[in-house]
């Protein structure tokens, strides 16, 4: 292994290397922060870089290990952290200016995990203002390492990009409306957003709280499951977070997935896409039958109102969210997140309660699909890649915006777990993914799954050239 094998390294191959003490998290942890020093410049994933503690961090990390303390897979590996999750002394803006100098004064629980696992924090990725559509209007956005010109998607952008760049070995993201999976497919990443409820949201910024999902990006499927099961279970902060055991997602993830039943809506899955992500799903579909997976045309609940529906539920929990800054202190909000405040406020009790009973209904029906299935296979978005000055029209156009949701805000909506998948590159050599959904708390099937497609493939193992 040289020097230049080291920022494109699994999260748990370096992970594996660290504790068996071939080299040191200081090594990998330097390394990693001069490679951030290099690059972010042009790339801007990074808020901040806590060099002094991620230092810190590594020379702990190694000591522990030194003396037989090993953690768990992510003892001693650098990655990067949202920056809407609480980090004790360290600014958390949420891509807003408004919160431009709160400190809080404890982490928030996934990062109170990962570093009790051992992780090393290299820093604070950006990110859209308060995870919503757009970056505050004073934040350059970061720049998809494949391609300038191209969109690296909401609102985990940071994320997605310091993780494909090779500046984290993984990262942490949120997904309210697909924002896990939106830069993951954009930059070629694993992305894994849990059930609703799986992961604790205490000490993260909150856009909306029945929507909001925390969740692992990262290279690989298992990458991503070994940090899943470090951020996953109860917490006594958030009520919400399920009391269900936390399985380890990386064990019995070799198993392949013969005999297991992927459904496909074909009509709903390959019609009214652009064809790089339909050759996407061929090709996904044609690798999954190779394993043995019994593949199953299923019709699809109809998401056209649960779509319709995300929109307003999403502004009144928004409005609810922001109900203490927002309007006392409009002027430091941008446009799009001060839009769907008010969005929020204008919507009515009865409004909200149609949302919630049609809500009710389409959860049942995806749920009952799945008593047929044990996976489903969908685009992760309807346009592959698409460019900075396609989505410039998003807001007005409504057929691109509806190909960039409808595969998205079910999932949210329903709170049902999905992985995203590089499956392709599109002509102009920019990264498809594709999306595997499964019953709520099945995540090891999805990193089982996904570690099959991934050991047949070798869409994961493509890196930009920078």
């Amino acid at each position: 292994m040289t020097h230049s094998d080291l920022p494109y390294m699994n999260l748990l191959d370096v992970g594996r290397l660290i504790q068996a003490r071939e080299i040191s998290s200081l090594e990998v942890t330097q390394a990693m922060l001069d490679r951030i020093e290099r690059l972010d410049g042009k790339l801007r994933s990074y808020v901040q870089v806590l060099s002094d503690s991620a230092l810190a961090e590594a020379v702990k990390a190694d000591l522990d290990i030194s003396l037989g303390h090993i953690r768990g897979p992510v003892h001693g590996v650098p990655i990067g952290i949202k920056d809407l999750c609480w980090t004790a002394g360290v600014p958390t803006a949420a891509g807003m200016t408004l919160y431009k100098n709160f400190v809080p004064k404890e982490d928030g629980t996934v990062v109170r995990k990962l570093r009790e696992a051992g992780a090393v924090v290299l820093g604070k990725l950006q990110m859209t203002e308060s995870a919503y559509a757009d970056h505050h209007p004073t934040v350059t956005a970061p720049v998809n390492p494949w391609n300038e010109a191209h969109w690296s998607g909401v609102s985990s952008s940071g994320s997605g990009v310091a993780t494909a760049a090779g500046l984290c070995y993984g990262s942490l993201g949120t997904d309210t409306g697909g924002s896990i999976r939106f830069p993951s497919a954009a930059n070629g990443l694993t992305g894994l957003k849990p059930t609703w409820g799986r992961v604790s949201r205490y000490g993260a910024f909150e856009l909306a709280a029945t929507l909001d999902h925390i969740g692992p990006m990262a290279r690989t499927a298992t990458d991503a499951g070994a940090m899943l099961g470090v951020i996953a279970g109860a917490d006594v902060n958030d009520p919400t977070a399920s009391l269900l055991p936390v399985p380890n997602y990386v064990v019995g993830a070799d198993r392949g997935i013969k005999k297991l039943r992927v459904g496909i809506d074909m009509q709903w899955a390959t019609e009214g896409i652009d064809a790089p992500t339909r050759s996407a799903i061929q090709a996904a579909l044609k690798t999954l039958r190779s394993l043995g997976a019994d593949v199953m045309e299923v019709i699809f609940p109809d998401p056209t109102r649960a779509i319709e529906d995300w929109f307003p539920l999403c502004a009144i929990e928004a409005s609810v969210a922001h109900e203490k800054t927002y309007p006392a202190h409009k002027d430091q909000y941008g446009p799009a997140l001060a839009s769907v405040i008010e969005a929020g406020r204008a919507q009515t009790g009865p409004d909200y309660q149609k949302i919630m009973l049609h809500r009710l209904a389409f959860k049942g029906r995806v749920a009952a699909m799945f008593e047929s299935i044990d996976l489903l296979l969908i685009p992760a978005t309807g346009v592959a890649s698409p460019t900075l000055a396609r989505m410039a029209q998003m807001g007005v156009d409504a057929e691109l915006m509806s190909a960039m949701l409808r595969y998205t805000c079910p999932f949210d909506m329903t709170g049902s777990p999905t992985i995203t998948l590089p499956g392709g590159f599109t002509p102009e050599g920019m990264p498809v993914g594709f999306q595997l959904v499964a019953r709520h708390f099945d995540e090891a099937l999805l990193v089982r799954a996904g570690s099959a497609f991934q050991q047949a493939t070798e869409w994961h193992l493509r890196r930009p050239v920078l």
